[in-house]
């Protein structure tokens, strides 16, 4: 999933710390780097755009690469649209704004829905960067509904929402989003 880089409109707590210029820079250059580390023969890699003019007909991302409107809603409502609007199979959505996703992050997301209904990759601060649907069934009525997005209780809210699903987790990242973030970053 990503935005459109434009200052004020991306990574916004971030731009309250660095100016939404930087902010919206260091979004910019962290997708494409993610990008060139996630992109794999073995899955189709989707770009869930958003604004839906601006980021489908963007220069910006890769051309090579499928892209669909997120739409309206909050972040819950965007990715559960997603989950019914993509080509069935299993579906792995992930925020472009974790430095640290690998490939193999991937691969082990999608490994563990072999044998689980759902997947998540916890993110340190409670929320979660990949979640994962083995999509073999509809997805529950109000999954993703009520979760309190940007806390740390989005991943406890989200884990709500998928009554009686077999659920894994993979490696917890950290995502950036306030300045203290990037510092720590650097000195990983």
């Amino acid at each position: 999933m990503v935005k459109e880089p434009r200052p004020g409109r991306v990574k916004t707590r971030l731009g309250r710390d660095i100016g939404m210029t930087n902010a919206a820079w260091w979004f910019r250059h962290q997708s494409a780097a993610l990008l060139r580390r996630v992109v794999d023969p073995r899955w189709d890699c989707w770009l869930a755009v958003t604004p839906e003019t601006e980021g489908l007909n963007s220069r910006i991302w890769p051309s090579h690469l499928n892209k669909i409107p997120q739409g309206p809603g909050d972040l819950g409502a965007r990715m559960a649209r997603l989950f019914r609007r993509v080509p069935p199979g299993p579906l792995c959505i992930i925020g472009a704004d974790i430095p640290g996703i690998t490939r193999q992050h991937v691969a082990r997301a999608f490994n563990r829905l072999g044998d689980h209904d759902a997947v998540f990759g916890p993110a340190s601060d409670g929320g979660y960067w990949l979640i994962g649907l083995k999509r073999t069934a509809p997805a529950p009525a109000g999954f993703l509904q009520g979760v309190r997005w940007s806390s740390d209780r989005a991943l406890a809210d989200s884990l709500a929402t998928l009554p009686g699903c077999r659920i894994a987790r993979i490696d917890t990242l950290n995502d950036v989003d306030h300045a203290a973030d990037l510092i720590r970053l650097r000195s990983e």
